[in-house]
């Protein structure tokens, strides 16, 4: 399934920790569920400008959610039961137990009337209705009636979409109009990136072009999005990396890897994360903790050292030392960071730019 969110019976800290998730770039197939704890009446946005705001990043004070500007000013009063981080100038927002979207002015353009919400993806945001998923678009006006079982954001102009019970059902990529480009055929798929998708066909994953050509016969256990020319897949429990052409350009090795990202990637043996370059070469040697664990984004990444997260640049110098319980990755040169069940924003140099509330 795609990236949700379900506001519905989830503790406080399970939205704090999604924000900091949700703020970092994120592939389709990443799931997230958080809920709010309380279910107030539906109350309007109040916002202290009417104009848009470039960036707006989601705030929690006193127990409720509003917007900061970059600099850590409000721009919107905090009145929500969530507020999650804006994709194409539209953010999901939590009212009691329903879901609607603001734009970055903080008004209310999507009435709340969803139980889960998306992030909008080339004009359009899966709309879920009962068992059933369709498309929106920005105003809320169904664009693709809800008939399908499972879909996938559109990508590339094209969105995979899954018809029968989850296990056994069988997969195809529409357009915009509703209309199969590619005829409903796989066991599973991947929303396209970098002109390809990831499909299942008799329980192997291989990868189709935008015509619905196999051009990677299906061979591999799992097989995940192209990122920077090359795409994870798993052999024999092992992650490696392939490129466009299906050539094993780094074997199967890590126990865990990612994407590749400003050039490095993520990869974990032994229990020790590491980055490593294109040529599967380590540019950073394995010597980091093992739990959560993420890509480079904007010259910095985040790791866990005991019990504690810092940033470590790409010559693996420690620029913000280990002191934060939680973290996302650096946008627009600031980071979310979480002291105890208390959310922040830090810049580069480690200054608060919002401190940390709950």
């Amino acid at each position: 399934m795609s990236t949700q969110i379900n506001f519905k019976g989830i503790s406080s800290m399970a939205m704090l920790v999604a924000t900091l998730v949700l703020f970092a770039p994120m592939r389709m197939s990443n799931l997230v569920a958080a809920t709010a704890t309380s279910t107030p009446d539906a109350t309007p946005a109040a916002t202290t400008q009417a104009t848009p705001i470039l960036h707006p990043l989601p705030v929690k004070k006193d127990g409720k959610w509003g917007l900061m500007d970059t600099k850590g000013n409000l721009v919107l009063q905090p009145l929500y039961d969530g507020i999650f981080p804006f994709s194409e100038g539209l953010a999901p927002v939590c009212v009691g137990n329903k879901i609607g979207y603001i734009d970055t002015t903080g008004k209310l353009v999507i009435q709340p009337q969803y139980d889960f919400g998306y992030p909008f993806s080339e004009g359009l945001v899966i709309a879920r209705a009962g068992d059933k998923y369709g498309f929106s678009d920005a105003t809320g006006k169904a664009v693709i009636q809800p008939h399908y079982d499972n879909a996938y954001p559109f990508s590339e102009g094209l969105a995979a979409v899954g018809v029968g019970e989850l296990g056994h059902s069988k997969w195809g990529y529409i357009d915009k109009t509703d209309k199969y480009v590619i005829q409903s055929q796989f066991d599973a798929a991947h929303a396209f990136s970098e002109g390809l998708a990831a499909v299942v066909v008799d329980k192997k994953w291989g990868y189709i072009d935008a015509t619905g050509k196999r051009v990677i016969q299906p061979q591999y256990d799992l097989a995940y999005p192209f990122s920077e020319g090359l795409a994870r897949i798993i052999l024999d429990g092992k992650y490696g990396y392939i490129d466009i052409t299906g050539n094993l350009t780094i074997q199967p090795q890590y126990d865990r890897a990612l994407d590749f990202s400003e050039g490095l990637a993520a990869v974990i043996v032994d229990k020790k994360l590491g980055y490593i370059d294109i040529t599967g070469s380590f540019a950073i040697q394995r010597q980091y903790e093992d739990g959560p664990f993420a890509s480079f984004s904007e010259g910095l990444a985040f790791v866990q050292v005991g019990d504690k997260y810092g940033y470590i640049d790409k010559t693996n110098k420690l620029v913000i030392q280990p002191q934060y319980d939680n973290v996302g990755l650096f946008s627009e040169g600031l980071a979310p960071v979480m002291v105890g069940d208390k959310l922040g924003y830090i810049d580069k140099t480690r200054k608060y730019v919002w401190e940390p509330t709950n």
